[in-house]
């Protein structure tokens, strides 16, 4: 059954056929998880009315080698690979399904992935582009919050831009226990580095400014 009215499916695959390049989605599903055959479902309609530019691979968590192989370990889990061979990790991740505002989340990240660039300023791609240590953004999110798309995708923006970035958009109502852990009680609430939490959906300007001192903070010292 289709889980998309027939004027958002046209308006979607007038979207995804004029992608400038194809682009790979692994779908991660557990035999414990609620909402994978959702999950499956609402990216399979995806890839079918994309006439090839969305592409779908669905893989079980428990079986190795591609869950060790995208560091993913818990599901339903979406990565978004692309490039110019459509199956670079730019180390984009969401974990839920994509229901609600979040759905607006994933079709963002194909169009920015296919596209291979972003909006972010030049002193942002700059600060991303000398990173030399790992930068782990956790965005917690939930699909009734309208507020948190800018949030993920921002983080999204910064891990296409760096190899050194890890960005997951992370569904606190599917992994209540997860979001108890980061003490998320409102939405969106950003991790970083598994230590530094930061609120609201910040401008980019001012992400940066937050980002900054803990960037300098974890960087090795100087030879």
């Amino acid at each position: 059954m289709a889980l998309l009215n027939a004027s958002l499916r046209t308006e979607l695959r007038n979207v995804l056929v004029a992608l400038p390049r194809p682009v790979t989605l692994l779908v991660f599903v557990g035999a414990a998880c609620e909402t994978c055959g959702e999950t499956r479902e609402r990216v399979e309609e995806l890839a079918s009315i994309s006439e090839g530019m969305v592409r779908l691979e669905v893989h079980d968590l428990d079986a190795p080698p591609e869950a060790t192989l995208y560091r993913v370990d818990k599901a339903p889990a979406i990565v978004v690979l692309g490039g110019e061979t459509g199956r670079r990790d730019f180390g984009i991740r969401f974990y839920g399904s994509p229901a609600g505002y979040e759905f607006a989340t994933l079709i963002e990240d194909i169009r920015m992935v296919s596209r291979g660039n972003t909006d972010l300023s030049p002193a942002t791609v700059v600060i991303l582009t000398h990173l030399t240590t790992p930068l782990h953004l956790q965005v917690f999110v939930t699909p009734t919050c309208p507020y948190c798309p800018r949030a993920a995708l921002l983080a999204h923006k910064m891990a296409l831009v760096s190899d050194w970035v890890t960005a997951d958009a992370v569904d606190a109502t599917e992994f209540p226990e997860l979001a108890d852990r980061y003490h998320v009680h409102g939405v969106p609430r950003t991790i970083v580095n598994e230590t530094v939490h930061i609120e609201g959906a910040m401008p980019e300007a001012m992400l940066m400014a937050e980002l900054i001192p803990i960037l300098e903070s974890q960087a090795p010292p100087a030879a």
